[in-house]
């Protein structure tokens, strides 16, 4: 008995003297949830990551781009809701169409209270934080850390705000000296190096590249010193003239009138490298110097965005965080780069439409996947539900595509999407649409309803079709050619079916509604 006892004895004096062991394993065990890193860029277009090829492919600096692309999976297919800067980062946070989230325009703001993304994984237990552009007017919600630009932001000596400085009129906070996506992912990167190990985190670094006035870092200003970009295919269209469109657009003339008035000082920004001056030269020289001009500028900021990218992942290996950390890099919504020759985005037409996207997350995605399917950015928020383990929130419309990524894409996956931009003006007339594999149909409604920041001059209502297997660059117009009667019907009947699906309800606005009975787009 006394030998029994004496073993029982021992088996707890060893079980007690372990207990301290055990507790200090627990605590510091790498997180099963995996981290996520979420780059966002501004304006950074698929035509210019190189990845995706095109005419830049073997002139763009993207050396990490590249690695990313080889360790992760790089998305053929994946589209903004609403094309400009504030309303697809709300949709981004909220997994909601604007007319659910309520921005609509880049006059509107996303408020501090309303349910986000961050906010659950903050619940949940990650640790939240965010530090760039911001440009959603509020002070975030859902971060335990930030430090955003107000407004745009400025390229060189920006200034940052924070919980400690925060005001809503987007008026400038605490200086910084130096580049911004340089400063950016430096308060990234030691944020990361501070946080508590032992709990997964959520990152959100936002640079300002690529967006307008274009300015890079003084690293990389003898880039491309003696090239001559090659032009794209659609460069000499002449709107409705060659095309059958119904607006005018924003041609690469005005970015060239915006040069030469930032050269007196007249402009609301500056731009690098001026004075600029088209004086002397005929119409076609002058739109192959303001291209010239915008596209080396352009690639500049790229360069900025593949180095401090690099940063990033060079941290993450070294901190062994790669292995279980989600790292996205993709951009807000893409940027015509002299196509159609136009500038800007908020149009329906792909290059605007479409955002690059690739993901890495070794554990479950195979390096160098391509993925095809359907993917837009109210998606981004279930996506990140789905990786820490919670139940995706019900205020969240989009759906995760978590499974795609491993290949397994799941039967009832969408293969047509609705897209509607609220902003209205002449030259970008306010408008909706649905796009499948093949065929895109857009309708310009162009009244300014009561969105902020809208043109009060209306616009005669137009229909755009294109077949995209045919005519990818969406050079002919062919709502009426005689051969597409079946597939527009049909695309007509998807739209009345998605924005009915979508929640997106005009009955309160009589004037468009005049115009959808007219047409044949009611559903009530």
């Amino acid at each position: 008995m006394k030998t029994i006892l004496n073993k029982y004895n021992l088996f707890f004096q060893v079980l007690f003297a372990l207990f301290p062991l055990l507790g200090h394993a627990q605590k510091t065990d790498v997180p099963t949830r995996p981290n996520i890193v979420f780059v966002l860029t501004d304006d950074f277009t698929a035509q210019a990551w190189g990845v995706y090829g095109g005419i830049f492919k073997d002139l763009v600096h993207n050396p990490n781009i590249t690695q990313l692309v080889g360790e992760g999976a790089l998305l053929n297919n994946v589209f903004c809701t609403n094309s400009i800067c504030t309303p697809s980062r709300a949709a981004i946070l909220t997994g909601q169409y604007s007319h659910k989230n309520q921005v609509y325009t880049l006059e509107d703001a996303l408020a501090t209270d309303k349910e986000n993304i961050a906010k659950d994984l903050q619940q949940a237990g990650y640790q939240t934080a965010i530090f760039g552009k911001w440009h959603l007017k509020k002070m975030p919600g859902g971060f335990d850390d930030f430090e955003v630009l107000p407004g745009h932001g400025q390229y060189h000596n920006p200034s940052y705000l924070s919980k400690d400085n925060w005001n809503d009129h987007e008026q400038s906070g605490k200086p910084y000296q130096g580049y911004v996506d340089d400063i950016t992912t430096a308060m990234s990167l030691d944020w990361m190096k501070a946080r508590d190990p032992n709990r997964p985190f959520f990152l959100m670094c936002q640079f300002k590249a690529t967006h307008e006035p274009f300015d890079f870092a003084d690293r990389f200003k003898d880039y491309y010193k003696d090239v001559e970009f090659p032009y794209p295919t659609t460069f000499l269209d002449s709107g409705a003239v060659t095309t059958g469109r119904s607006f005018e657009g924003q041609p690469l003339e005005e970015l060239g009138h915006r040069y030469e008035q930032a050269s007196t000082g007249s402009f609301w920004t500056t731009y690098p490298e001026l004075p600029f001056s088209t004086q002397g030269l005929n119409a076609l020289e002058a739109r192959k110097k303001i291209y010239q001009k915008f596209i080396r500028d352009y690639l500049r900021c790229v360069a900025g965005i593949d180095d401090n990218l690099g940063k990033i992942l060079r941290y993450l290996k070294s901190a062994n965080l790669d292995k279980n950390t989600v790292v996205i890099l993709t951009s807000d919504q893409g940027y015509f780069l002299g196509e159609h020759n136009f500038m800007d985005k908020r149009l329906m037409y792909e290059e605007s439409l479409r955002m690059p996207f690739v993901i890495r997350y070794p554990k479950e995605i195979q390096g160098g996947t391509r993925i095809s399917d359907m993917v837009l950015n109210i998606d981004f928020a279930a996506l990140f539900a789905d990786y820490a383990g919670i139940k995706k929130p019900a205020y969240i419309q989009g759906k995760s595509f978590r499974t795609n990524l491993m290949g397994r894409s799941p039967k009832e996956w969408r293969t047509v999407m609705y897209y509607r931009y609220w902003q209205h003006a002449p030259r970008r007339p306010a408008h909706f649409g649905v796009r499948d594999e093949r065929y895109k149909l857009i309708y310009f409604y162009g009244q300014p309803l009561e969105m902020t920041g809208s043109d009060k001059n209306t616009t005669v209502p137009a229909w755009e079709f294109y077949d995209l297997l045919q005519d990818p660059m969406e050079s002919h117009n062919a709502i009426h050619d005689k051969q597409y009667r079946k597939e527009i019907g049909r695309l007509k009947e998807k739209m009345i079916q998605l924005k009915a699906e979508s929640g997106d309800d005009d009955r309160k606005r009589p004037a468009l509604q005049r115009l959808l009975l007219k047409d044949n787009l009611s559903p009530y």
